[in-house]
């Protein structure tokens, strides 16, 4: 069932006042409780448009709003005092949101908290129609275990989540292969399993085996400008060469001086260059390049989603990485390059397609309608995961 909203602003003509339409939009009345909502809470809804509709009392309040898509739509207060409204039809997938109460930001009390945006916040799922291949399924499952360890390289405590594949517990012998698998800006190691559903992909894909049992690593790649190299007062990046060079040193550093010994030290891992790899989206797709390029000896398949992209000429400069690495995994968003957020070192298609032509294993992905969103790294790891550790 439809109904109309009708939005009516006030015309001071010259002949007179009068009131006319300005906008007329229908919104379909099928509204349901997001997956990821707090247990019982009824709001935030989605309905079969992708449309978001949130819910809050705030009696005192004078303008409520919903933020999602770096888009707000104001809310309508009723005689409860209690504010709702809808957001215009959404990609499928993950997608972090907001409230604005009185120009304060807050999340919203119905749904699960996410950290995103470097803050803990609101999430909402929007129903995909390939949402099967991360859906919590009747298969065999892995485990996600959070480990807790001593950083030399960084003098301080930190923690990793580790993925391990189903059976893992059940025969001592055997050894995996392994990926170390990062997050975005504003993101943490908590990313992959929990926006990412990395897990339930790789659980699923082993069911039906399309993928190898291997072991995922997501740690926090979180960085720091370097001293001297401060924002604008608008806080716009500063002059210059973006990333600043050496920005991916600092977590380089603590990836191959702690975590990858912990990781080897502590799991059953096939401990060589071939069966090791290394992956990210946005900033961490960044990072990867960086240090992939720099550590071939190291990492034998690549994976960059949304993060740039590698060029014939960074392949040149870099030592062994053409003889050494035996995949490069390159994915965006099919509106990301629709709105050229491509990024960095050239035309990612273009580049990928010139190390095809020169011998290079690659592979090109673009998930289709969505754009820098967990949607899009959903499909990049689903296509990525059944290529990792062939032979």
């Amino acid at each position: 069932m439809k109904y109309k909203i009708q939005v009516f602003l006030l015309a001071i003509l010259m002949t007179g006042g009068i009131f006319s339409v300005q906008s007329q939009s229908e919104v379909v009345e099928d509204f349901k409780p997001s997956s990821v909502n707090q247990p019982g809470k009824q709001y935030p809804q989605v309905n079969s448009e992708g449309r978001v509709r949130v819910q809050i009392s705030a009696p005192e309040a004078k303008l409520v709003q919903l933020d999602i898509s770096a888009v707000k739509y104001d809310l309508i207060k009723n005689e409860d005092g209690v504010w709702i409204g809808e957001s215009e039809p959404q990609d499928e997938g993950f997608h972090y949101y907001q409230l604005w109460i009185d120009g304060a930001a807050v999340p919203d009390p119905g749904s699960l908290y996410f950290y995103g945006a470097s803050r803990w916040g609101s999430g909402i799922e929007i129903p995909a129609k390939d949402q099967d291949f991360y859906a919590l399924k009747n298969v065999p499952h892995g485990q996600v275990n959070e480990h807790i360890y001593y950083s030399e390289n960084s003098k301080s405590m930190r923690r990793c989540f580790v993925y391990t594949p189903p059976g893992y517990n059940k025969n001592k012998n055997k050894r995996y292969p392994v990926l170390y698998l990062q997050h975005g800006g504003g993101e943490d190691e908590t990313g992959w399993s929990s926006q990412g559903r990395a897990n339930l992909i790789m659980d699923n894909l082993i069911a039906e085996g399309k993928a190898v049992p291997f072991i995922i690593v997501m740690d926090n790649g979180t960085w720091r400008m370097p001293e001297g190299a401060r924002r604008t007062p608008r806080g716009e990046r500063p002059a210059g060469q973006w990333p600043p060079e050496g920005w991916a040193d600092g977590f380089k550093n603590t990836l191959i001086k702690d975590i990858i010994p912990l990781i080897d030290a502590n799991y059953r891992t096939l401990s060589d260059q071939q069966h090791r790899a290394m992956a990210g989206l946005s900033m961490g797709g960044m990072q990867t390049r960086a240090i992939t390029l720099a550590s071939p000896d190291i990492f034998s398949h690549v994976g960059m989603f949304s993060g740039g992209s590698i060029s014939p000429e960074d392949v040149e400069n870099a030592s062994g990485f053409k003889e050494k690495v035996k995949l490069l995994f390159i994915s965006y968003g099919s509106r990301e390059l629709e709105n050229r957020r491509a990024g960095f070192g050239g035309d990612p298609k273009e580049n990928t397609e010139k190390l095809k032509e020169a011998g290079m294993n690659t592979h090109f992905y673009i998930s289709p309608q969505t754009a820098h969103e967990w949607q899009s790294w959903r499909r990049s790891l689903y296509q990525f995961a059944p290529l990792l550790f062939k032979n």
